[in-house]
């Protein structure tokens, strides 16, 4: 007898696992297939920030759900770790985005003042303050915007902790596993097929980031690479995540420094370059000079997934029935993990209710 899946989930990356997780609380029948291993590309590359109020000005259409997203995981931190045992390693210790010339320190301060009029948690350090709370960087420094609320996590701990859950909440999971193509009818898709088999379902997701446009074409996601890498340092160094322009500097636990993050778009190799190490071990030795006798750890490359309009697809698809969409996250997919898992679980159950 054929099975039928309420949903199958292309791609196992963070965003496929939270969806997974989501509607398997939801007691749905799920299929997440994944054509390499659980969290191996963008997810397993990011640094795991969650700087909903750091990425997003309030204006921006993504600013609320960001902002929703980053709120859950005080919450979600807990309710993954009782299911699975994982802890993912949630760290709420804010950003700080320096200024180093008095041009940077003015427009901080602006901005400062218009967030806290807005009512955010956002507020101007000058630099002797900001060097108590983090003596290790730069006296060269002349301030920060501190994003209270912004925090980070392990993304490689989250992207277990939603497939580990899921699993535990009856999700089948199939890993090496390629979806060559959608299964169509009148529009309407029903299925995929894969290198092995045909599998059936009364809705499909397709969350597998950049490659997305290889399941459906009409996507034309953008690759835009990005490198980083990661120190050992004799001491904490630091206790938030720090940002002067495009290079940020994420202390994690066990005196680990995440240094990210090269941009490099319509590139689709994951290939670390020296310049990009170079470029990037300049501006964190400029950020913390003490960087400079910390142990190298490793250096790595990821392709974030970025859409044409730079706002991610999260819904169904506008022409396809059965086909819903949860991809484009180009930066933000730690960030975005949580709430797309519960946008996707959300929507699909009230399309079972208006049926």
């Amino acid at each position: 007898m054929r099975t039928t899946y309420d949903a199958i989930i292309i791609g196992g990356g963070v965003i496929g696992c939270s969806i997974a997780y989501e509607l398997c609380k939801q007691n749905k029948r799920v299929l997440l297939l994944e054509k390499e291993t659980i969290g191996s590309k963008a997810s397993s590359a990011a640094a795991g920030m969650l700087g909903a109020e750091m990425e997003f000005e309030t204006n921006h259409p993504l600013y609320t759900l960001a902002k929703e997203s980053r709120d859950s995981f005080s919450f979600l931190s807990k309710e993954l770790f009782d299911i699975c045992g994982i802890d993912i390693e949630l760290i709420q210790k804010g950003i700080y985005e320096l200024a180093f010339k008095e041009e940077e320190a003015v427009d901080l301060k602006r901005e400062a003042a218009e967030r806290h009029d807005q009512g955010e948690e956002v507020s101007w350090l000058e630099a002797n303050n900001l060097l108590i709370k983090e003596p290790s960087l730069s006296p060269l420094v002349t301030g920060a915007l501190y994003f209270a609320k912004d925090a980070q996590v392990s993304p490689v701990k989250l992207t277990r902790a939603f497939y580990h859950s899921a699993k535990i909440l009856g999700a089948e999971i199939k890993e090496h596993t390629k979806v060559v193509q959608l299964l169509q009818s009148n529009n309407k898709v029903t299925g995929v097929v894969t290198t092995e088999e045909t599998f059936h379902a009364d809705s499909v997701i397709v969350a597998c980031g950049v490659w997305s446009s290889d399941i459906e074409p009409s996507l034309k996601m953008v690759p835009v690479k990005g490198e980083c890498l990661s120190f050992n340092t004799k001491r904490s160094l630091l206790t938030g995540t720090v940002k002067y322009k495009n290079c940020y500097l994420v202390p994690k636990r066990e005196n680990r420094i995440f240094v990210g993050a090269t941009s490099t778009p319509h590139v689709f190799d994951e290939d670390v370059t020296f310049s990009g190490l170079f470029e990037l071990m300049e501006k964190a030795k400029q950020i913390v000079p003490e960087l400079s006798g910390a142990s190298f750890e490793k250096a790595w490359g990821g392709i974030r997934p970025q859409t044409l309009s730079g706002i991610p697809n999260i819904g169904r698809h506008p022409h396809k029935e059965g086909l819903i969409l949860a991809t484009g996250h180009y930066r933000n997919g730690i960030l975005l993990s949580a709430i797309t898992g519960k946008k996707i679980a959300d929507y699909m159950e009230s399309e079972v209710h208006s049926s």
